[in-house]
């Protein structure tokens, strides 16, 4: 998903309509921020959560029954257990040495950067922490240090996102670049965009591969829009992470061989990364500012889609496969996305309101089918 990320210096809407500082960490009240008590940073209004609201019931419920609290131990435990295995996928690098059997291990090293990027995703949305300074701190640690790309650069694209999901004007997502995920932009598109835009079902899974090095070159490019607090900070990690797998790689590996398997570990996590975002929206509702006004249940639940699984797809999906509950509550902790899917299925199913959910397959089946509709007209073109 190829497609790259402005607000005041140092704020920008959060994830759910509320406002980070230049740090990165939330300003304000966090919890009503969080919970859609905001409705965006839109400038709809601000009680989405108010008397008569549509969400009001379910997020009563859900606070109810505890699943906004925080699971420290829960993701404690998970990030040591990733950091193990990433310091064993390392000691497993030295140890075979300059062979191109070291190369099998490019494949675990892009699963448990996902793993990395999936911790650093949800430290953005403080699911782990309430304490801005410290979900700074994890998310700088997995993204910038230990992948390469910017924490603030993805915080603040992935903010506008959640913000308004495939809204065809302020979702940086849906934005027209090498794809097109809306009608009205892949009109006019000639040349080699036109091209692209007319093979993009086909393409799609191919470009998916070059997401990890997009990942890190949007980061290095974002340095110039942060502030010079932020610069000083973000810049110095990313190019310890650069220095650190350049040595790591040309250390232990042939520079031939260093090549191939940083070719390899990137284009698996990229393919790995898009295998998860890829079913979230694309395909669903996308508002253009002209329809009707909705509020934060409709603006979250009508643009998402769910994939239906067990504990391996929670897992390999990193809790995104629930993506209309972590659009309805974005501050809530993974674990606990699974207990609130029946709570927000029965609500949806009273306000007789559409809840998407599909298998994995299926789900990828109806992203490229979307996507070759999206490009048709110009496939028509005498």
């Amino acid at each position: 998903m190829p497609h790259p990320s402005l607000m005041e210096p140092g704020l920008a809407p959060t994830a759910n309509g509320g406002e980070t500082g230049a740090d990165g960490g939330e300003t304000g009240t966090r919890e009503s921020a969080d919970e859609g008590t905001r409705e965006g940073a839109d400038g709809g209004t601000r009680a989405g959560a108010g008397k008569g609201s549509e969400f009001a019931p379910l997020l009563r419920t859900v606070r109810e029954q505890g699943l906004l609290e925080r699971r420290a131990g829960w993701y404690a435990l998970g990030i040591a257990t990733n950091a193990l295995v990433l310091a064993a996928i390392v000691t497993g690098m030295v140890t075979l040495g300059d062979t191109w059997w070291t190369l099998l291990l490019a494949v675990p090293l892009a699963v448990f950067s996902a793993r990395t990027a999936f911790i650093g995703h949800d430290a953005g949305h403080s699911q782990i922490t309430r304490g801005r300074r410290s979900a700074r701190l994890i998310g700088l640690i997995h993204a910038n240090l230990l992948l390469g790309m910017s924490a603030a650069w993805w915080n603040d694209k992935h903010n506008r996102h959640h913000a308004n999901p495939n809204h065809l004007e302020k979702d940086p997502d849906v934005a027209p670049d090498v794809l097109v995920f809306a009608a009205p932009h892949a009109e006019g598109r000639t040349g080699l965009q036109g091209w692209l835009t007319r093979h993009q079902a086909w393409l799609f899974f191919p470009l998916c591969l070059l997401e990890g090095l997009n990942l890190k070159v949007q980061g290095l490019r974002d340095l110039r829009r942060q502030t010079p607090a932020e610069r000083a900070v973000e810049g110095p990690l990313l190019l310890v992470h650069i220095a650190a797998y350049t040595a790591l790689l040309l250390t232990v590996l042939s520079p031939g061989k260093a090549l191939a398997f940083a070719v390899l570990h990137q284009a698996l996590f990229g393919l790995h990364l898009g295998m998860a975002f890829a079913p979230n929206h694309k395909g669903m509702e996308m508002p253009d500012g002209y329809g009707a006004r909705w509020g934060h249940l409709r603006r979250q639940v009508l643009t998402s889609r769910n994939i239906r699984g067990g504990p391996l797809t929670d897992w390999f999906l990193g809790g995104l496969n629930y993506q209309i509950e972590h659009h309805l509550f974005p501050s809530m902790p993974r674990p606990h996305l699974r207990l609130a899917q029946p709570l927000v299925r029965a609500h949806c199913r009273r306000l007789g309101l559409s809840y998407a959910e599909t298998g994995l397959v299926d789900s990828y089946r109806q992203v490229l089918r979307y996507l070759r509709e999206v490009g048709e007209p110009l496939r028509a073109r005498p």
